[in-house]
């Protein structure tokens, strides 16, 4: 195999060049030379991740399905919690290693067996892009008063797409730019809306609490949250390897539950003031009441973060699908792949969005609830890998080698994997299954608690035969070599 992408013996001060300021690098390992920014940027990153009318969304599920308002918060800021310790955590690594989230994944899952969560990341990125192709469309003919209709999906995909091809920098740029455009136009707007429209009888009363209602909020939080988990260190492996963790995961965290958590309540305000109306709808008329003609402009406010967050999607996801070629068939990491793999998956959530019918809510928040379940068990035998098992210490080459000390198909991470999927079964709640377990409770989910902790016990006791020993020299080597300082956790 042509070793194409693993790291250097040592950096050098020479600058690697780029094309035409477009980023070229996609999975292979970030030499030190090209490190730089402050993790102060990625509040900016994940707090415009989150703020768009998606999250929105997902904050009315509750209220959708008959719950009031007081138990849509507690069940959003719990759920947004949760999910965000996890995908911080994650962030943390990418400093640390200059790898993206997946490549990482080699190490637990093998150089060919991590192709199997990519598919199923990729497939949830996809799923994400098709739901926010269809808000952004609906913005447009909301305010333009045109139903031009798949149109609309290929003028938003063009737009993000092109920002997806140019790449990390100016995704990093981007955001903090719409950060201080939707503080002056929602932030406004949101005080204003919570002190002028009054929320109806009964909104703030736990009597008759919805515990359906409840759990199926919590859950679409918690998977919304921890949606970023699989490619979040993608958005921080530039940053210098001596950046503090702790740094990192403070700006992820904050920046996620902050995006997440406001908009989803606001979500659950706007849902309670308008039964059944759609995202869209209910945002502008909540903004109409507050003044006649407000919601034209608020909704045009919304539309960037609607189409960069598609651009999140689309550059991650396509990281994630170079490395599934790449663990059968070595790609050598250029632009040109990456600009392949990235119309690959604008395409893919082109012709989803063109194609989909039926309730967005409903169709969303049955997502959410999968794309927990089948997230959880990889996230946790990563962390668990990552914190407990390798404690930090990663022969990053190797992992760019099919025959490396990682091997090919990693027995142990797939096993804890799948032993947590299927230990969430008798558990699950979803419109098309119902587990024996979670019937008998009356239809409390808790699938997630399950599928956390059976995946980390499974690793842990699967993973003591482990000989690290040899590992951690490549590890030290390489350390040596690079100028990257060995990293350890807990000793």
């Amino acid at each position: 195999m042509t070793q194409h992408h693993v790291p250097p013996p040592a950096a050098t001060d020479v600058a690697i060049p780029t094309t035409a300021g477009i980023e070229v690098k996609s999975i292979d390992w970030v030499p030190l030379n090209e490190r730089h920014g402050k993790p102060g940027s990625l509040f900016s990153l994940w707090f415009m991740s989150n703020a768009n009318l998606t999250t929105l969304a997902t904050g009315m599920v509750g209220v959708a399905m008959g719950g009031n308002f007081l138990m849509s918060v507690l069940a959003i800021v719990m759920g947004v919690i949760v999910g965000t310790i996890f995908t911080a955590f994650h962030s943390a690594q990418g400093p640390q290693l200059g790898l993206p989230q997946m490549i990482q994944s080699r190490a637990q899952f093998g150089y060919r067996g991590v192709a199997i969560v990519c598919l199923v990341v990729v497939a949830s990125i996809v799923g994400f892009n098709i739901f926010n192709q269809m808000l952004g469309a609906e913005v447009l003919t909301a305010t333009t008063g045109v139903d031009a209709g798949a149109w609309w999906y290929v003028l938003i995909t063009v737009v993000a797409l092109t920002i997806a091809v140019v790449g990390y920098d100016w995704i990093h740029r981007v955001q903090s730019w719409l950060t201080w455009l939707f503080l002056a136009t929602f932030g406004v707007f949101t005080v204003v809306a919570f002190f002028a429209l009054p929320l109806p009888a009964g909104a703030f009363s736990l009597d008759g609490f919805n515990w359906a209602a409840f759990l199926v909020q919590f859950a679409a939080a918690a998977a919304y949250a921890l949606g970023w988990a699989p490619y979040v260190s993608d958005y921080s492996r530039y940053l210098p390897p001596q950046t503090s963790p702790s740094k990192a995961l403070f700006y992820t965290s904050s920046g996620v539950i902050v995006g997440a958590g406001w908009l989803m309540l606001l979500g659950a305000f706007v849902a309670s003031l308008f039964v059944d109306a759609d995202p869209v709808g209910a945002i502008a008329a909540a903004a109409d009441q507050i003044l006649p003609g407000l919601g034209l402009p608020l909704l045009w406010a919304a539309l960037p973060a609607l189409v960069t967050v598609i651009t999140i999607n689309i550059y991650a996801a396509s990281i994630e699908l170079i490395t599934v070629v790449d663990s059968f068939r070595p790609v050598k990491p250029t632009l040109r792949a990456r600009v392949i793999a990235c119309s690959v998956i604008a395409g893919l959530a082109f012709i989803g969005a063109a194609f989909s019918t039926g309730a967005f809510l409903d169709s969303f928040s049955s997502f959410l609830t999968v794309l927990l379940y089948v997230l959880v068990p990889w996230t946790s035998v990563n962390l668990v890998d990552y914190y407990f098992v390798r404690r930090g210490r990663y022969a990053v080459a190797e992992m760019f080698r099919p025959n490396g000390v990682y091997g090919a198909w990693g027995g142990r991470g797939i096993a804890a994997y799948v032993i947590g999927i299927v230990a969430m079964i008798p558990f699950v709640v979803t419109t098309w299954f119902v587990g024996p377990a979670a019937a008998a409770m009356g239809d409390i989910d808790i699938a997630l608690f399950v599928g956390l902790i059976v995946s980390a016990v499974a690793y842990l006791v699967l993973a003591r035969n482990l000989d690290l020993r040899g590992e951690r020299e490549l590890a030290e080597q390489e350390a040596a070599g690079t100028g990257v300082r060995s990293v350890s956790f807990g000793g």
